[in-house]
């Protein structure tokens, strides 16, 4: 198999050369994301067996969670680097040989620490593939048949975590918390072999200078902002924990640091040029918002569902499956509208129903019946499928192909980052609201006061969540159908 693209010189994209069997590439990295994405939370459920199994803390088994999302925060800034020094076959292979690496000494681990160990191999894999995928979706098809493309990419995002607890739950139960891991593997080791025989390169090599000094910035500024926001949670004083605090001042300083750089750089290691772009800008900010107001829901609804509620963990999980699964089989169908119609016509109405949504959830209950959350958040959900994808596919395809790896790697970075900020500060907003509503009671022990506390601190976040979205309803209005820039008119701009 050549190293070389494939792509005939008369095709501009890989999707319109009859030569190329574009349907085999696709699948090989689907794949391989399918498992890397599914590994992310089958062990989120399995954090008690493992304090059990090996006697260790609650504190000490969070950094199976927080690990991972630090090594990806430091990893992907990074994946634009590498996405121009290798081919994309060397680098899908590699990237998948070490996450199946990781996968096997987690699975055979003896020790905590060596479990700790596969599991952060495993994050450097992931940490990759997802950029990965972008870039390569983006030099194969032609801006007007992306959407459907990126929408089965989105599919893949999130159905596979929508599976993750309730697999995770039987695997547990019925097998072990090593079949986690065991599981995984066979089907890694056929993504290898079937991107070995079917996956070709689609890029152009260009070993740009490597920059020792911003990759340094980069790993302190996204790897110290990752782990203040994710120690916050762990922390019992939050974000007025001392470590937590010099955390994120030193990850806020590095970035900082890094963007400066980059800026200077004739050869940057992430290029920023890719926000003189208008819709990648919109692109951007939507990003955040959907992914904060995503989190609002994801983290917050189960704990008011085993709260107040007094739901089980398993009934919990159940009640959100059909919003996460919805999400999913609907993403191919927004990318399809979004190609026919264009970002507007998708964005307006789903950013006005997740405004509704998000009020709506902020008028919850102890007494709420549990039809309005079931159908609450397969609104919310339904939402985020016709707004996220979209919103990253338009921004991304008014980049030139030579911002393609640094539009990705942006993207890319931001969703572990904004994830960690997310879960501590709304978590933050929770636990300050419930604390002072106990305050001012008189009765703070009582089991119906606490839930009382729950249930106002629950409020507020859905209905912080609610202003968030009102700034997502106005940016849809604004938002147009993006048409890609030449690399000539790139260098014009500079």
């Amino acid at each position: 198999m050549t190293e070389q693209s494939t792509g005939s010189k008369q095709y501009e994209f890989l999707a319109d050369n009859p030569n190329v069997k574009v349907l085999p590439i696709m699948l090989s990295l689907i794949i391989g994301a399918f498992f890397a994405i599914l590994n992310e939370t089958l062990l989120n459920i399995a954090l008690i067996t493992l304090m059990d199994e090996f006697g260790i803390s609650l504190t000490t088994v969070q950094w199976m969670a927080t690990g991972f999302m630090l090594v990806m925060g430091v990893v992907i800034p990074v994946s634009a680097l590498l996405l121009q020094w290798f081919t994309t076959r060397q680098l899908f292979l590699s990237t998948m040989i070490i996450f199946t690496f990781g996968t096997m000494i987690s699975a055979s681990a003896p020790t905590f620490s060596i479990l700790l160990i596969g599991r952060l191999i495993q994050a450097v894999g992931t940490g990759v593939l997802m950029p990965i995928i972008f870039n390569v979706f983006l030099l194969i098809f032609p801006p007007e048949r992306r959407g459907k493309v990126m929408g089965m990419v989105g599919l893949v995002i999130m159905f596979a975590p929508a599976i993750g607890p309730t697999l995770s739950g039987v695997i547990v139960e019925y097998l072990g918390w090593r079949y986690l891991f065991i599981t995984v593997i066979p089907f890694a080791l056929f993504s290898i072999a079937f991107a070995y025989k079917f996956l070709v390169n689609v890029s152009e090599v260009t070993k740009p200078k490597i920059d020792i000094i911003s990759i340094v910035f980069s790993t302190i500024g996204f790897g110290s902002t990752v782990y203040g926001f994710s120690a916050s949670g762990a922390s019992a004083d939050g974000f007025l924990s001392t470590n937590v605090l010099i955390a994120i001042m030193i990850g806020v300083i590095g970035i900082i640091l890094f963007v400066l750089r980059q800026l200077k750089l004739d050869e940057p290691v992430m290029d920023l040029r890719v926000f003189k772009y208008p819709m990648y800008r919109h692109a951007v900010i939507m990003f955040l918002i959907i992914i904060m107001t995503m989190f609002a829901s994801e983290i917050i609804l189960p704990m008011f569902m085993q709260g107040p509620l007094m739901l089980t963990a398993a009934t919990a999980g159940l009640v959100l499956l059909p919003g996460s699964l919805l999400n999913g089989i609907m993403s191919p169908l927004m990318g399809h509208l979004f190609d026919k119609f264009g970002p507007r016509v998708l964005m307006i109405p789903a950013t006005l129903v997740l405004s509704g949504t998000m009020f709506m959830m902020s008028r919850l209950t102890a007494e709420s019946s549990l039809w309005i959350i079931v159908i609450g958040y397969i609104l919310i959900m339904l939402s985020v499928s016709a707004i996220m994808m979209p919103a990253q596919t338009n921004g991304l395809n008014q980049l030139p192909k030579t911002l393609y790896p640094h539009g990705t790697a942006v993207m890319s970075t931001l969703q572990p980052v904004a994830g960690a900020i997310g879960v501590s500060v709304f978590i933050s907003i929770l636990n300050a609201r419930q604390l002072s509503f106990l305050q001012k009671s008189g009765t703070p022990n009582d089991p119906a006061t606490m839930r009382a506390a729950m249930v106002v601190g629950v409020e507020l976040v859905y209905f912080i969540a609610f202003a968030m979205s009102i700034v997502a309803v106005i940016l849809a209005f604004t938002v147009y159908r993006a048409k890609p820039h030449e690399d000539e008119q790139v260098q014009k701009e500079v």
